[in-house]
């Protein structure tokens, strides 16, 4: 259960979050969409508390995310970042074994169950043969991939991506895009640009206009030729059920 409430955050005189107020439906993909710097990324940050809203309050089963520890809140929700980087020559099996810190107890060893867990991971993320790799041996997508599966392997039932696919290949998206959607028992809000790949994959949309909360509901409900205009400021259409720009 995720829960905003009358979330409002400014940088110096500038508002980025204005009362924005959402139930995020359970077990389900959300959409976060908008132009860039209408509060996507801070929204998510919010939400994983890494950034103190100025007022309201973000809950999760109804407890504040700041009353949460660090442990306890990393047992809950899992962030991928935009940019994928780490400061460390870990290889990438061990990266996505940092998935499994939140269950480990003071200097206590990860067990077979754990390494199961990141091979799975790795395997459904396609990083399997990148398992001794260094992120200087990776590719920016590599290395978001990683990523995925340690967010993945960390077995939150609350995951924030935040534009996850943007490094990716088509072929790569697509993966990614249908590894989500397999995962049923997950609540995901993913920052997405693509509007058909957020229409065919997502189930839901938070719309964000000048930091506020456009539309909340069913994507298809959300993504109307009017909303895109409004938000995006281009015109659009619906072909064979895809959105398709007028030039």
């Amino acid at each position: 259960m995720l829960a905003l409430r009358n979330i409002q955050l400014s940088f110096g005189q500038r508002v980025i979050l204005g009362d924005i107020s959402a139930e995020v439906a359970p077990g389900c993909i959300t959409a976060v969409m908008g132009p860039n710097g209408c509060g996507k990324t801070t929204l998510l940050r919010c939400i994983g508390g890494l950034l103190q809203p100025d007022s309201g309050h973000v809950l999760i089963d109804h407890k504040p995310v700041a009353d949460y520890t660090a442990r306890q809140l990393a047992q809950r929700l899992a962030f991928v970042r935009q940019h994928a980087q780490t400061d460390f020559e870990f290889s990438a099996f061990e990266t996505v074994l940092m998935g499994r810190n939140p269950y480990q107890r003071h200097l206590q060893n990860e067990s077979q169950a754990d390494w199961d867990i990141v091979e799975r991971c790795m395997r459904q993320t396609g990083t399997w043969h990148l398992r001794f790799s260094t992120p200087a041996q990776m590719s920016g997508g590599e290395l978001q991939r990683v990523m995925i599966a340690r967010a993945l392997a960390q077995e939150t039932p609350l995951l924030l991506l935040d534009e996850p696919v943007s490094n990716l290949d088509i072929a790569h998206q697509l993966e990614i895009m249908r590894l989500l959607r397999q995962a049923s028992d997950k609540t995901v809000l993913i920052v997405i640009h693509d509007l058909n790949l957020a229409l065919q994959f997502c189930d839901r949309l938070m719309l964000l206009h000048e930091g506020r909360l456009l539309f909340h509901g069913p994507v298809a409900e959300g993504l109307t030729p009017d909303n895109i205009r409004l938000v995006y400021g281009v015109d659009t259409h619906m072909a064979d059920g895809r959105i398709v720009f007028d030039y």
